[in-house]
């Protein structure tokens, strides 16, 4: 069996942007992908645009051309997965990597598909696979997404969107102005400040005017077949009609993923350990990258400011 170089897992910006410096210093190197190229990206929701202007989401000094300043999901699929195919990066699709021990020096990983060998591997696997769940009744209803894509399945429906982030915010306003009834359920005072600011009066003009109903300091109890059961900021229960539930609430790492790799996750972020200069965690020669960096904090890291995690990896494995 070959031993590569540099075993990269997940296919996003910032696994690519990996590839990108390990075959310049030409090292053998592989990615691994559960899915397709920028996979996170292309199930995110249709019409969704960056907070990060076009030059902030560049790697590897590659120009993203984007006809707005702000780009959208399709200008990103087309800019990543273009340069993944202009640089014929090695990439394996649709595996998904299931275990990485290692033996003396060299990491063994295996996938649903095979079994490969390398002498360093990167974990780049993002955030956005595992939904942060409320834990209550109903949850697991039919009518209950942890994804929204777009806004035409929920015309003339009575929708609750849960939390006030800005994919929250994206699915209130679009499915109200598609003609839904919409009424956020919020557990904060306010919605979001992180939420993108050319967005944020939107969504309190319409609140305030009486369009979308929000309940703040509130929490849902119970979903049912055809209501919802919540807590207002007075504790007192309010039982509404209901079609769709949008569960706003964030996403998580694979956590369970890293623990059985040996990272040591600490706090109660569930933060990985690993060194900041080299992104080397207690597992030598065993690297991460990108937004999995946060833990719980998933606010932490994103496409503009982990770029640089690529150099850093690959200027320390060549150190070596």
């Amino acid at each position: 069996m070959e031993i590569l170089d540099i075993l990269i897992i997940g296919a996003g910006p910032i696994g690519l942007n990996c590839a990108l410096e390990a075959k310049k210093n030409s090292l053998t190197y592989l990615i691994i992908e559960k899915g397709t190229i920028v996979n996170s990206l292309y199930n995110y929701p249709l019409y969704m645009r960056f907070f990060s202007t076009a030059e902030k989401l560049e790697i590897d000094g590659i120009p993203f051309i984007s006809t707005a300043p702000k780009p959208g999901r399709q200008e990103a699929l087309e800019y990543y997965q273009g340069i993944a195919r202009q640089k014929n990066l090695n990439i394996n699709l649709y595996e998904k990597v299931v275990k990485v021990s290692k033996n003396n020096d060299v990491f063994e990983i295996e996938t649903t598909k095979s079994k490969y060998a390398a002498k360093n591997v990167i974990i780049s696997t993002g955030f956005y696979d595992i939904p942060n769940l409320m834990n209550i009744p109903g949850e697991n209803l039919p009518k209950v997404k942890h994804y929204y894509t777009e806004p035409y399945p929920y015309a003339k429906q009575k929708v609750v969107v849960v939390g006030s982030s800005n994919s929250a915010v994206d699915a209130a306003l679009e499915t109200y102005r598609k003609g839904a009834e919409v009424t956020m359920i919020i557990r904060h005072s306010e919605i979001s400040k992180s939420v993108k600011y050319w967005v944020k009066p939107d969504i309190e003009n319409r609140i305030t005017e009486g369009n979308i109903t929000a309940y703040f300091n509130s929490e849902i109890l119970e979903i049912k077949e055809n209501t919802l059961v919540f807590n207002d900021e007075n504790g007192q229960a309010h039982e509404i009609e209901n079609d769709f539930v949008l569960a706003m609430t964030g996403y998580l790492p694979d956590f369970d993923f890293l623990r059985n790799s040996g990272i040591e996750l600490q706090g109660d972020c569930l933060n990985p350990l690993y060194h900041p200069e080299t992104m080397e965690t207690n597992i030598k020669n065993l690297y991460l990258a990108g937004v999995v960096c946060g833990g719980k904090d998933t606010h932490l890291w994103f496409i503009e400011n982990s770029r640089i995690h690529a150099e850093m990896i690959i200027r320390h494995i060549v150190s070596k």
